[in-house]
């Protein structure tokens, strides 16, 4: 192993979770190289985990351990499970939906649910509200460091038990695409789509062209203007909308210098569709 371990969850800094997480995993070895990806997702919202995960495990290399937390069945009856993806890295989570994404674009090669009994933290067999803790940053720390290896973390599942959320695909014709609003860019507000760029250059729509955007939430119009597609913000006076193509390369939305989720209070999910049509 590469000894690389990355943490993810929705404990936020206000108190000592993430640090206790730490802990554990420089009890098993001081020589892991512990990074994160975010403990800022909204809690409790396994949409966003999932998205965060497959937004950032393609920039690692195979081998990486990832362990995501964002567990509102934490002590229920939910599994807990650790898969390697086709790309070669390993995620410890719960099997809550947190993979849907990873598994769509990365593949998953073999999952197998974390037997508690012997990959658990020492003396947190009484503990039933921080496997973040106690199951999968313990156990993701042992795989980083290559005590255990993926077949002492438990029985085999099939790929096809885990449970994943609903997603849509996305769709094109000539001059028009459709998909879903995946997530936002929180920091800046733009709104990402599941539409490839490959997509829509396919189907006729390249950067200079007009756009016709409509954004609808569970069928009702959110929003619907005619904007410019462009390679970069500045292509719009400041304040002014714009379609683009995001570092992952799929098209994306936003206010130049401003927050498009919240001057167009545009949110994300399956619910939240975007049609995209070049103007005639």
């Amino acid at each position: 192993m590469n000894k690389l371990l990355v943490f993810q969850s929705d404990f936020g800094r206000e108190e000592g979770t993430v640090s206790q997480m730490y802990g554990v995993a420089l009890g098993v070895d001081p020589s892991l190289r512990i990074h994160e990806i975010t403990h800022e997702i909204t809690p409790y919202d396994i949409w966003e985990a999932s998205y965060r995960l497959f937004q950032t495990i393609g920039s690692w290399p195979a081998e990486t351990v990832f362990v995501s937390v964002v567990d509102p069945g934490v002590g229920s009856d939910r599994k807990s499970v650790v898969v390697r993806t086709d790309s070669g890295q390993l995620i410890v989570t719960p099997d809550n939906g947190s993979l849907t994404h990873s598994a769509a674009k990365f593949g998953i090669e073999a999952v197998r649910e974390i037997d508690e009994t012997v990959n658990r933290a020492p003396d947190s067999e009484d503990s039933h509200t921080f496997h973040g803790r106690d199951v999968y940053g313990y156990t993701g720390a042992r795989l980083a460091s290559g005590i255990i290896n993926f077949k002492d973390v438990g029985s085999l599942m099939q790929p096809e038990e885990l449970i994943l959320l609903p997603l849509m695909e996305p769709r094109g014709s000539s001059g028009a695409v459709d998909g879903v609003i995946d997530i936002h860019d929180v920091h800046y507000g733009n709104i990402w789509t599941n539409i490839p760029t490959i997509l829509a250059r396919e189907n006729g729509m390249a950067p200079g062209e007009m756009i016709e955007v409509v954004i609808e939430n569970d069928g009702v119009e959110a929003y619907r203007e005619s904007i410019p597609y462009s390679r970069f913000f500045s292509a719009v006076p400041v304040g002014g909308d714009v379609l683009y193509d995001n570092e992952l390369l799929y098209l994306a939305l936003s206010v130049n210098q401003g927050s498009f989720a919240e001057v167009h209070n545009i949110g994300y999910g399956s619910g939240w569709t975007i049609s995209l049509r070049k103007n005639s």
